[in-house]
């Protein structure tokens, strides 16, 4: 069950060794489950921010960087555990993409979680950047 907050929400969240850690504001807790082959392979499950929203709190010097296909997508990783938290998204170059399994707490249960067809990306993306499928 989705929480229906009207006011935005503060999260902290990181790695999993602790040396990356962030804070999001959470406007609308909606995050998409995408099934491409990094994201199905990551279990990552996509809150988009403004990056006004996301701020690194520590661990720039533990963030390594991995770029595949167009390269516009930079998908950062803790170079000491490994765990993707967050990325700047091809969908959205201009935001910060959160991995919401990286946030403290038990708080999966707070978003909406919507598939979203990333298999099939170039027919699809227009949904996930609110654009109508025509």
């Amino acid at each position: 069950m989705t929480a229906n907050f009207t006011e935005p929400v503060t999260y902290e969240g990181g790695c999993h060794c602790g040396a990356v850690r962030f804070q999001v504001i959470v406007d609308k807790h909606k995050a998409d489950d995408c099934n491409c082959s990094i994201c199905r392979k990551k279990g990552f499950l996509h809150l988009i921010v403004s990056k006004d929203k996301f701020t690194l709190l520590q661990g720039e010097e533990a963030l390594t960087t991995y770029t595949f296909n167009t390269g516009v997508a930079k998908h950062k990783f803790c170079q000491i555990c490994g765990i993707h938290s967050f990325y700047t998204p091809r969908s959205h170059p201009d935001c910060i993409d959160v991995n919401v399994r990286c946030l403290d707490g038990d708080v999966i249960s707070r978003f909406e979680i919507v598939p979203f067809d990333g298999m099939n990306w170039e027919q699809n993306i227009g949904k996930l950047r609110g654009e109508d499928a025509s």
